[in-house]
């Protein structure tokens, strides 16, 4: 038997395999100084060919042998995935160097400029595959489309998808056979493209979709298909709930006392809370007024706690709500366009996690008590895109990846890619991924393979949509500060 390497005298940039199942989380020792948020632009990226504009959050992954080495792994600099269209919305996907914004390439087919695609090792070869939808975006159905990690078509589903507006794609192992399964929409396609089933539509929303995801809400190991008012078994012979509750991004954490979890769906009446089993706790509530309209909300501890809080807009302000709703603060913005959604980091590392935002005009990142701490200055008619932090240097600090289209006056102020830094990366390290729209951390390892388990993120981390901290290769969690 081979000797287990030393990890804790390796530094994370130097661990090039990954060795964590993601079983345990450890406590984060690192801290940043408190004054570590004076952003630099490290560096930017303007689509080719006119093709500027990004309406979907930026992916991240390891897709190159940057150091040429002759293995892709998490020694090399991770790539940034972005979807870039031009007027009338011809899109491509490029992928970019991490480090630099270099152009590595552009993948030829056109694809759907609506569509957040998903990235994970498929079929088990070793290496992350790239799967998107194509389609005008708007006004037609979609076909899945899956790419080698070079770019190199892969293959094509003849399941259409029919209402892929504004849609996303997810990759999970619903039936822990090995085999990678893909959801969009309410279609779930094998690693193959085939079809295992397609769940009737969410009533009351379509043709508008949502960021369907997956969770073991039953507790019997296998992955529950999770819509929104809806919830599948993992080969769809079964409805798990059905309930005639508005539609709407379902995120799935821990909200309550009890150790399962719950779904909370934000809509376009409010926001509804559904125990694990789709009993209402509550539903189309509008704490103090504030109507969150249909956008995806993040999930992490933002006072500090130990307990999760959930964050989401309206067009007027981004919001952080305690799980029963009520308000936390609420800071103003200017977002009354499209579903844009925020995500959370510790950067820091205090224990109290800072909430951003993309509204029409700016990147915020906000404190604890709703003030900016930074801003970026952006443009956007808003979709479904959100900025998405990740190591995407391997410098052991996190940056920030924000995209930016042509906003409403069509004069296209900022890059169709940012990525922002702490002009002197004191920001705590963040994991080197960021695979699809719902990342939730224990649905994809770092090096892109997806659990053939997934463990409950609810029981651990009890984020969404947020990245984890990492220290020697390992998923950590600074201790609360309450």
């Amino acid at each position: 038997m081979a000797a287990v390497p030393d990890y804790e005298s390796v530094p994370p940039v130097e661990l090039c395999k990954v060795f964590d199942n993601m079983n345990a989380v450890g406590e984060c020792d690192e801290t940043a100084p408190p004054d570590a948020f004076e952003p630099d632009v490290q560096w930017s990226w303007w689509g080719p060919d006119g093709k500027t504009e990004s309406f979907v959050p930026a992916l991240v992954a390891n897709l190159t042998d940057d150091n040429e080495d002759g293995e892709i792994d998490l020694c090399d600099t991770p790539d940034v995935v972005v979807v870039a269209a031009n007027f009338p919305f011809e899109a491509h996907i490029y992928v970019l160097d991490g480090a630099t914004g270099a152009l590595h390439f552009q993948i030829p087919p056109f694809v759907a400029y609506t569509i957040t695609p998903a990235i994970g090792d498929i079929d088990g070869d070793g290496l992350p595959e790239i799967v998107a939808g194509n389609g005008p975006g708007f006004g037609g159905p979609a076909h899945f489309m899956a790419f080698e990690h070079d770019g190199t078509h892969k293959w094509t589903a003849s399941e259409p998808w029919e209402h892929a507006q504004g849609g996303s794609i997810a990759l999970a192992d619903l039936d822990n056979d090995g085999d990678v399964e893909i959801m969009g929409g309410q279609v779930v396609l094998d690693h193959l493209g085939q079809t295992v089933f397609v769940a009737p539509d969410q009533i009351g929303l379509q043709p508008i979709n949502t960021a369907v995801t997956a969770a073991d809400l039953d507790g019997d190991g296998d992955l529950e298909v999770v819509l929104g008012q809806s919830a599948y078994h993992h080969d769809g012979a079964e409805v798990y709930f059905d309930i005639g509750v508005t539609p709407g991004f379902p995120q799935v954490a821990n909200l309550d006392e009890d150790p399962e979890p719950e779904i909370l769906v934000t809509n376009n009446r409010g926001l509804t809370l559904l125990e694990h089993d789709g009993a209402i706790t509550y539903v189309n509530v509008k704490p103090d007024g504030i109507w969150t309209a249909l956008r995806p909300a993040a999930i992490h501890d933002f006072d500090g706690d130990g307990l999760a809080e959930f964050s989401v807009s309206s067009a007027s302000v981004y919001s952080v709500f305690e799980p029963a709703p009520s308000p936390v603060w609420s800071a103003l913005i200017d977002d009354s366009s499209g579903s844009a959604g925020g995500t959370a980091f510790d950067f820091n590392g205090d224990g109290r996690a800072e909430a951003m935002y993309a509204d029409e005009q700016q990147l915020f990142i906000f404190d604890d008590l709703g003030a900016p701490l930074l801003t970026v200055p952006r443009s956007a008619r808003t979709l479904t895109e959100y900025p998405t932090v990740a190591d995407v240097d391997n410098d052991g600090s996190a940056e920030i990846i924000v995209v930016s289209d042509a906003g409403f006056d069509e004069d296209q102020t900022a890059p169709t890619v940012q990525v922002i830094r702490d002009v002197e990366d004191r920001w705590i390290q963040a994991r080197r991924i960021w695979n699809q729209h719902t990342y939730h951390v224990t649905n994809v390892r770092e090096d892109g393979t997806i659990p053939q388990w997934e463990q409950p993120n609810w029981a651990t981390l009890n984020t969404f949509r947020t990245n984890a901290q990492i220290e020697g290769g390992e998923i950590c969690k600074p201790e609360p500060v309450g």
